[in-house]
């Protein structure tokens, strides 16, 4: 998760402005090049930013994880499993698997 949060914030360091005017005149080349890049794109009105534009997988992925910082009981669980992994407490996905199924 720190990994994920972390290219989040790096990406809004780097996050890209489009005017509106812009924005329009690439509208329909704007998901082929947000998917290919997987970042978002500020959408601008004189200068200062009022839309964001994202590809649709990076829109879920922020929710999903906002649900899951917002849940205690799936953050704990989380964290615990992070805990363990580091520790060495981790189960071998073929292992894990087998027990799947």
């Amino acid at each position: 998760m720190y990994n994920f949060m972390h290219r989040m914030m790096n990406m809004l360091k780097e996050i890209k402005n489009l005017s509106m005017s812009e924005a329009r005149g690439e509208l329909t080349s704007l998901p082929e090049r947000l998917s290919d890049e997987r970042e978002a794109v500020a959408i601008t009105r004189r200068g200062k930013p009022v839309l964001a534009l994202m590809p649709w997988e990076l829109y879920e992925s922020i929710i999903e994880t906002l649900e899951i910082l917002g849940d205690e009981k799936t953050r704990s669980a989380l964290k615990r499993g992070i805990e363990e992994i580091a520790s060495g407490k981790g189960i071998p996905w073929t292992k894990a698997k087998r027990s799947l199924a």
